[in-house]
Protein backbone atom coordinates (compact mmCIF):
# COMPACT_ATOMS: atom_id res chain seq x y z
CA UNK A 1 0.00 0.00 0.00
CA UNK A 2 3.03 2.19 0.76
CA UNK A 3 4.63 1.21 -2.31
CA UNK A 4 1.55 2.26 -4.19
CA UNK A 5 1.09 5.59 -2.56
CA UNK A 6 4.87 6.31 -3.23
CA UNK A 7 4.33 5.48 -6.50
CA UNK A 8 1.39 7.86 -7.15
CA UNK A 9 3.42 10.46 -4.98
CA UNK A 10 5.95 10.81 -7.72
CA UNK A 11 3.85 10.20 -10.74
CA UNK A 12 1.90 13.28 -9.50
CA UNK A 13 5.59 15.17 -8.76
CA UNK A 14 6.11 14.62 -12.02
CA UNK A 15 3.39 15.44 -13.98
CA UNK A 16 1.56 18.33 -12.30
CA UNK A 17 4.65 21.30 -13.29
CA UNK A 18 4.11 20.70 -17.34
CA UNK A 19 0.47 20.52 -16.50
CA UNK A 20 0.24 23.47 -14.73
CA UNK A 21 2.48 25.47 -17.43
CA UNK A 22 -0.07 24.43 -20.13
CA UNK A 23 -2.65 25.89 -18.40
CA UNK A 24 -0.90 28.88 -17.19
CA UNK A 25 -0.33 29.28 -21.53
CA UNK A 26 -3.95 28.82 -22.11
CA UNK A 27 -4.79 31.02 -19.50
CA UNK A 28 -2.52 34.11 -21.23
CA UNK A 29 -4.25 32.66 -24.66
CA UNK A 30 -7.55 33.06 -23.91
CA UNK A 31 -6.93 36.63 -22.03
CA UNK A 32 -4.89 37.78 -24.99
CA UNK A 33 -7.48 37.17 -27.61
CA UNK A 34 -10.85 38.71 -25.20
CA UNK A 35 -8.78 41.57 -24.44
CA UNK A 36 -7.41 42.29 -27.91
CA UNK A 37 -10.56 41.30 -29.34
CA UNK A 38 -8.77 39.07 -32.30
CA UNK A 39 -11.00 37.86 -34.95
CA UNK A 40 -12.19 34.21 -34.50
CA UNK A 41 -10.28 33.08 -37.80
CA UNK A 42 -6.93 34.67 -37.14
CA UNK A 43 -6.82 33.04 -33.68
CA UNK A 44 -9.35 31.47 -31.76
CA UNK A 45 -9.88 31.18 -28.29
CA UNK A 46 -9.28 27.66 -26.50
CA UNK A 47 -12.47 27.76 -25.14
CA UNK A 48 -14.01 28.35 -28.89
CA UNK A 49 -11.42 25.53 -29.81
CA UNK A 50 -13.19 23.44 -27.33
CA UNK A 51 -16.46 24.25 -28.13
CA UNK A 52 -16.35 23.63 -32.27
CA UNK A 53 -13.65 20.33 -30.74
CA UNK A 54 -17.71 19.18 -29.02
CA UNK A 55 -19.76 19.78 -31.98
CA UNK A 56 -17.79 18.07 -34.36
CA UNK A 57 -16.77 15.01 -32.95
CA UNK A 58 -18.47 12.54 -34.80
CA UNK A 59 -16.63 13.67 -38.19
CA UNK A 60 -13.32 13.85 -36.65
CA UNK A 61 -13.47 10.56 -34.91
CA UNK A 62 -13.95 9.23 -38.29
CA UNK A 63 -10.56 10.77 -39.51
CA UNK A 64 -8.50 10.24 -35.60
CA UNK A 65 -9.65 6.56 -36.66
CA UNK A 66 -8.43 6.69 -40.40
CA UNK A 67 -5.41 7.91 -39.16
CA UNK A 68 -4.67 5.97 -36.46
CA UNK A 69 -4.78 2.70 -38.58
CA UNK A 70 -2.38 4.07 -40.79
CA UNK A 71 -0.28 4.64 -38.37
CA UNK A 72 -0.48 1.28 -36.33
CA UNK A 73 0.19 -0.37 -40.36
CA UNK A 74 3.20 2.43 -41.06
CA UNK A 75 4.65 2.10 -37.66
CA UNK A 76 4.45 -1.59 -38.00
CA UNK A 77 6.43 -2.03 -41.30
CA UNK A 78 9.05 0.79 -40.42
CA UNK A 79 10.11 -0.57 -37.16
CA UNK A 80 10.46 -3.89 -38.71
CA UNK A 81 12.43 -2.61 -41.91
CA UNK A 82 14.57 -0.79 -39.48
CA UNK A 83 15.40 -3.48 -37.10
CA UNK A 84 16.08 -6.04 -40.26
CA UNK A 85 18.59 -3.64 -41.72
CA UNK A 86 20.52 -3.14 -38.46
CA UNK A 87 20.49 -6.56 -37.95
CA UNK A 88 21.97 -7.16 -41.79
CA UNK A 89 24.23 -4.45 -41.60
CA UNK A 90 25.70 -5.78 -38.19
CA UNK A 91 26.71 -9.05 -39.53
CA UNK A 92 27.77 -8.19 -42.89
CA UNK A 93 30.26 -5.14 -42.42
CA UNK A 94 30.71 -5.29 -46.20
CA UNK A 95 26.81 -4.17 -46.34
CA UNK A 96 27.29 -1.67 -43.90
CA UNK A 97 30.46 0.27 -45.02
CA UNK A 98 28.64 0.21 -48.76
CA UNK A 99 24.96 1.22 -47.47
CA UNK A 100 25.57 3.28 -44.36
CA UNK A 101 25.80 6.56 -46.27
CA UNK A 102 23.03 5.54 -48.17
CA UNK A 103 20.77 5.40 -44.97
CA UNK A 104 22.17 8.79 -44.34
CA UNK A 105 21.51 10.49 -47.47
CA UNK A 106 17.86 9.09 -47.29
CA UNK A 107 16.92 11.00 -44.82
CA UNK A 108 18.21 14.13 -47.00
CA UNK A 109 15.35 14.07 -48.81
CA UNK A 110 12.59 15.52 -47.91
CA UNK A 111 9.31 13.53 -47.32
CA UNK A 112 6.99 15.82 -48.48
CA UNK A 113 8.72 16.45 -51.72
CA UNK A 114 9.15 12.82 -51.98
CA UNK A 115 5.04 12.04 -51.23
CA UNK A 116 3.91 13.32 -54.73
CA UNK A 117 5.98 10.59 -56.43
CA UNK A 118 5.54 7.74 -54.54
CA UNK A 119 1.29 9.23 -55.50
CA UNK A 120 2.45 8.89 -58.77
CA UNK A 121 4.20 5.66 -59.12
CA UNK A 122 2.11 3.84 -56.76
CA UNK A 123 -1.50 5.47 -57.13
CA UNK A 124 -3.37 7.12 -54.24
CA UNK A 125 -4.03 3.84 -52.40
CA UNK A 126 -2.55 2.15 -48.96
CA UNK A 127 0.45 1.42 -50.51
CA UNK A 128 1.98 5.30 -51.08
CA UNK A 129 1.09 6.51 -47.75
CA UNK A 130 2.76 3.10 -45.86
CA UNK A 131 6.45 4.05 -47.97
CA UNK A 132 6.32 7.53 -46.49
CA UNK A 133 5.74 6.41 -42.92
CA UNK A 134 8.21 3.88 -43.51
CA UNK A 135 10.78 6.19 -44.44
CA UNK A 136 10.19 8.50 -41.43
CA UNK A 137 10.12 5.00 -39.27
CA UNK A 138 13.03 3.00 -40.29
CA UNK A 139 16.23 5.19 -39.85
CA UNK A 140 15.79 6.06 -35.90
CA UNK A 141 15.11 2.81 -34.87
CA UNK A 142 18.28 1.33 -37.96
CA UNK A 143 20.49 3.70 -36.56
CA UNK A 144 19.64 3.51 -32.87
CA UNK A 145 19.76 -0.84 -33.24
CA UNK A 146 23.36 -0.39 -34.59
CA UNK A 147 24.26 2.10 -32.28
CA UNK A 148 23.41 -0.74 -29.14
CA UNK A 149 24.83 -3.36 -30.97
CA UNK A 150 28.33 -1.88 -31.20
CA UNK A 151 28.09 -1.41 -27.23
CA UNK A 152 28.04 -5.13 -26.29
CA UNK A 153 30.64 -5.27 -23.23
CA UNK A 154 33.70 -6.52 -25.72
CA UNK A 155 34.62 -8.92 -22.78
CA UNK A 156 31.82 -11.14 -22.81
CA UNK A 157 31.75 -11.40 -26.26
CA UNK A 158 35.24 -13.35 -26.24
CA UNK A 159 34.21 -15.09 -23.49
CA UNK A 160 31.44 -16.47 -25.62
CA UNK A 161 33.33 -17.17 -28.36
CA UNK A 162 36.33 -18.92 -26.58
CA UNK A 163 32.97 -21.14 -24.95
CA UNK A 164 32.23 -22.06 -27.95
CA UNK A 165 28.68 -19.81 -28.82
CA UNK A 166 27.30 -20.17 -31.74
CA UNK A 167 26.76 -16.49 -33.86
CA UNK A 168 22.90 -16.87 -33.40
CA UNK A 169 23.49 -17.60 -29.55
CA UNK A 170 25.74 -14.69 -29.12
CA UNK A 171 23.21 -12.26 -31.18
CA UNK A 172 20.20 -13.52 -28.89
CA UNK A 173 22.07 -13.96 -25.57
CA UNK A 174 24.39 -11.20 -25.33
CA UNK A 175 23.79 -8.64 -28.31
CA UNK A 176 20.00 -8.24 -28.17
CA UNK A 177 19.88 -7.72 -24.64
CA UNK A 178 22.45 -5.01 -24.39
CA UNK A 179 21.16 -3.22 -27.65
CA UNK A 180 17.77 -3.26 -25.99
CA UNK A 181 18.02 0.21 -24.40
CA UNK A 182 19.36 1.68 -27.41
CA UNK A 183 16.70 0.29 -29.22
CA UNK A 184 13.60 1.19 -27.57
CA UNK A 185 15.05 5.12 -27.74
CA UNK A 186 15.30 4.81 -31.45
CA UNK A 187 11.56 3.02 -31.50
CA UNK A 188 10.03 6.22 -29.19
CA UNK A 189 11.41 8.43 -31.49
CA UNK A 190 9.96 6.36 -34.65
CA UNK A 191 6.41 6.10 -32.81
CA UNK A 192 6.15 10.24 -32.87
CA UNK A 193 7.55 10.07 -36.40
CA UNK A 194 4.71 7.74 -37.80
CA UNK A 195 2.11 10.02 -36.25
CA UNK A 196 3.17 13.04 -38.27
CA UNK A 197 4.51 10.71 -40.99
CA UNK A 198 0.71 9.62 -41.40
CA UNK A 199 -0.40 13.56 -41.95
CA UNK A 200 2.01 14.19 -44.55
CA UNK A 201 0.20 11.22 -46.35
CA UNK A 202 -2.70 12.32 -45.96
CA UNK A 203 -2.15 15.74 -46.98
CA UNK A 204 -0.74 14.63 -50.20
CA UNK A 205 -3.90 12.26 -51.64
CA UNK A 206 -6.50 10.80 -49.33
CA UNK A 207 -10.66 11.32 -49.03
CA UNK A 208 -10.22 10.57 -44.84
CA UNK A 209 -7.86 11.05 -41.90
CA UNK A 210 -6.72 14.05 -39.76
CA UNK A 211 -4.27 15.50 -42.85
CA UNK A 212 -7.25 15.70 -45.19
CA UNK A 213 -9.60 17.20 -42.51
CA UNK A 214 -6.55 19.54 -41.99
CA UNK A 215 -6.43 20.48 -45.66
CA UNK A 216 -10.60 20.89 -45.88
CA UNK A 217 -10.53 23.32 -42.75
CA UNK A 218 -7.30 25.19 -44.14
CA UNK A 219 -9.54 26.51 -47.40
CA UNK A 220 -12.35 27.13 -45.89
CA UNK A 221 -10.29 29.19 -42.58
CA UNK A 222 -11.12 27.49 -40.19
CA UNK A 223 -8.49 28.21 -37.86
CA UNK A 224 -10.08 26.83 -35.08
CA UNK A 225 -10.44 23.61 -36.30
CA UNK A 226 -6.87 23.63 -37.65
CA UNK A 227 -6.05 23.89 -34.08
CA UNK A 228 -8.28 20.63 -33.29
CA UNK A 229 -6.26 18.71 -36.12
CA UNK A 230 -3.15 20.03 -34.50
CA UNK A 231 -4.54 18.79 -31.10
CA UNK A 232 -4.88 15.26 -32.26
CA UNK A 233 -1.63 14.96 -33.30
CA UNK A 234 0.22 15.93 -30.18
CA UNK A 235 -2.24 13.22 -28.30
CA UNK A 236 -1.55 10.91 -30.72
CA UNK A 237 2.39 11.39 -30.68
CA UNK A 238 1.92 11.26 -27.06
CA UNK A 239 0.19 8.09 -26.87
CA UNK A 240 2.21 6.46 -29.14
CA UNK A 241 5.32 7.63 -27.38
CA UNK A 242 3.81 6.17 -24.03
CA UNK A 243 2.42 3.04 -25.00
CA UNK A 244 6.28 2.34 -25.68
CA UNK A 245 7.67 3.51 -22.87
CA UNK A 246 5.28 1.20 -21.09
CA UNK A 247 6.54 -2.00 -23.34
CA UNK A 248 10.17 -0.65 -22.39
CA UNK A 249 9.84 -0.97 -19.48
CA UNK A 250 8.13 -4.81 -19.47
CA UNK A 251 10.96 -5.62 -21.21
CA UNK A 252 13.51 -4.23 -18.96
CA UNK A 253 12.37 -5.97 -16.15
CA UNK A 254 12.11 -9.14 -18.25
CA UNK A 255 15.97 -8.84 -18.60
CA UNK A 256 16.60 -8.17 -15.37
CA UNK A 257 14.97 -11.28 -14.34
CA UNK A 258 16.96 -13.02 -17.06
Amino acid sequence: MNGEISSMRLWWNKIWPPLVAVLFLLGIWQLCTSLFEIEKWILPSPINIAREAISGSAGLWQHTLATVRLTGVGFTIGTSVGLLIAIVLHRIPFLKSALYPLLILSQNVPTIALAPLLMIWFGFGLLPKVIVITLVCFFPVAIAMMGGLRQTDPIMLSYMRMIGASNRQIFLKLELPHALPSLFSGIKIAATYSVMGAVIAEWIGSDKGIGYYMMLQKSSYRTDRMFIAIAIIVVLSLTMFAMIALLEKWFARWNQRQ
